[in-house]
């Protein structure tokens, strides 16, 4: 009797069916050290106790995006084992700050199926809940995974699509409590644009590029604790090539997104986002933004900016889809977010 985990393959999937991810996992100073070696970022809140404690916080919380990856991490094995891609997310909302010290855990509940016309896979769709161990909402998201089955001949599911709203409302943003920004100004903090000197439409070119290492994302996919087998065994895939995770991606055009959006200090909410090609080690990765909302918060000095970042490895500026209404071949991530700015 085999006792190794084959994982979940589509058919193993029903509507309604919840899964609880344990066990809690631990994150602490040494994964915000692994993050800032693995991602070029350098947002202030984040690196720096004094900072975090001038805008009203205890100290600095880790990176959005480290929850959003632990939280991700715990979920693969029951969700995206044998998975083919990882294709998309809608309403994911960061709820509180997470700090050094905490244990996350998650929750998954499928809310929708649907299979592929090949008979093959299918696509899942799930909301997931990341929680602290208090039991608090730290985190909760919508993403959808294409599955292989593991018999072809299973009958297909009945079809169930979820019905996903298309961007999180600003005036449901959670900001952190006891965020003010009023005087940004005043601080060490070398940003010197706020909400107000942006513009809806305006494109903003982040310049740099980083060339992805395998032993980067390698380390990055076990940091995650992320176990879907087409990121780190090359017979996982017909092409023989590690697939990068797209989380990394999301990472990677977020502290480059630096160059231009430095007081971008929160991810708040992503509306909704795209993994529109496969990423491999070799390629280099670029990013821009392009500004489509800009809003307020009840906080004291805090703006909300809704922002498209959009990855390639060497595309230009402002283009991302072609004639066809098809992503470009060159477009890595097209990401919808919110972020939070001093006014």
């Amino acid at each position: 009797m085999t006792k190794t985990n084959a994982g979940y393959f589509f058919e193993d999937y029903s509507v309604g069916q919840t899964f609880r991810h344990g066990p809690l996992r631990n994150v602490g100073e040494g994964e915000r050290a692994l993050y800032q070696a693995l991602y070029p970022t350098r947002f202030a809140v984040n690196v720096s106790d004094p900072t975090a404690q001038f805008f009203g916080l205890p100290k600095a919380p880790l990176d959005d995006m480290i929850v959003f990856h632990k939280v991700f991490g715990a979920t693969v094995p029951d969700i995206s084992l044998n998975a083919v891609a990882n294709l998309g997310y809608a309403d994911l909302r960061w709820l509180k700050p997470v700090y050094p010290g905490e244990s996350l855990g998650a929750v998954t509940e499928v809310i929708g199926l649907k299979e592929n016309s090949n008979g093959k896979t299918g696509i899942v769709w799930v909301h997931t809940v990341g929680v602290n161990a208090a039991g608090e909402d730290v985190l909760s998201f919508v993403r959808w995974v294409m599955v292989r089955k593991r018999d072809v001949d299973a009958p297909a599911p009945a079809v169930v699509v979820p019905d996903l709203p298309d961007v999180v409302p600003a005036s449901e943003l959670a900001v952190p409590a006891g965020l003010d920004f009023s005087d940004y100004g005043l601080s060490e903090v070398n940003a010197p644009y706020r909400v107000g000197d942006y513009h809806v439409g305006e494109i903003i070119d982040h310049v740099d590029g980083v060339t992805l290492e395998e032993a980067e994302h390698m380390m990055a996919t076990r940091l995650w604790q992320n176990t879907a087998k087409v990121h780190f065994d090359v017979t996982a895939r017909p092409q023989g090539q590690r697939l990068i995770y797209g989380g990394h991606i999301i990472s990677m055009a977020r502290a480059l997104s630096f160059n231009g959006l430095g007081a971008a200090e929160f991810m708040v909410a992503i509306n909704g986002g795209a993994h529109a090609n496969p990423c491999f080690a070799g390629d280099t990765v670029r990013a821009w933004s392009e500004v489509l909302e800009i809003a307020t918060t009840k906080a004291p000095g805090v703006g909300a900016i809704r922002l498209r970042l959009v990855a390639t490895k060497g595309g230009t500026a402002g283009q991302l889809r072609g004639e066809d209404g098809k992503y470009l071949s060159d477009v890595l991530l097209d990401l919808d977010y919110w972020a939070l700015m001093p006014i």
